[in-house]
């Protein structure tokens, strides 16, 4: 016996099945861009580590693609979690500010002790509304450490959010020590911007 199916089903299956190759596409095409990405970035930044230049001036060459290619206020935000809503305008202000130089230090820090890097783009995948993208990150004499890039598109352009290493996402870790120290001192903002501007202030 032949079974028909009514109308209005038949439209909602067809509408169903037009949409799917679109949705793969845009997947494909989320995914194949953000490898392109990080494959551009990756190499520019491995340029500057295995350049002959001095290590200040490695540091001065670092900063413009960490500006352009991370969305450093979009991580800073997320790192103080709960407490970005609860802090007043002024103290968000303040600890953008602070922030983008403690994370300028930390990454330029490490500068120094890399040398003949190379790294390989693997595949890439959705991560909630962003894509994350594997690497990995060879220096000589040690194991390949594999890395995950998370690549944003929410500020118009790809952008790294995170980056996750051994399964640890940075930008997790930073943001419970962020709340635990912030919990520790009574919820108090103030607290967290004092102890930033003092370990800015304390750098070498």
């Amino acid at each position: 016996m032949q079974r028909f199916i009514p109308r209005r089903h038949a439209l909602a299956l067809l509408a169903a099945l037009a949409t799917m190759p679109v949705a793969s596409a845009w997947a494909v095409d989320a995914g194949a861009q953000a490898r392109s990405f990080v494959t551009m970035f990756g190499n520019k930044l491995v340029g500057v580590v295995n350049s002959d230049i001095s290590l200040e001036k490695k540091k001065q060459d670092i900063l413009p693609l960490l500006e352009q290619y991370v969305d450093v206020d979009a991580i800073g935000r997320y790192c103080l979690g709960r407490y970005w809503r609860t802090a007043t305008p002024d103290q968000q202000a303040r600890y953008i500010k602070l922030f983008h130089q403690v994370l300028v230090n930390a990454i330029t820090d490490k500068i120094g002790d890399y040398r003949g890097v190379t790294f390989v783009v693997g595949s890439s995948a959705p991560s909630g509304d962003d894509t994350a993208v594997s690497t990995v990150i060879n220096r000589p004499g040690q194991p390949g450490a594999d890395t995950q890039w998370i690549i944003s598109t929410a500020s118009g352009s790809p952008k790294v959010v995170d980056v996750v290493g051994e399964g640890a996402s940075l930008r997790l870790t930073q943001r419970q020590d962020y709340g635990s120290f912030i919990a520790r001192n009574g919820g108090n903002v103030d607290a967290l911007l004092r102890a930033l501007d003092k370990q800015i202030a304390n750098h070498h």
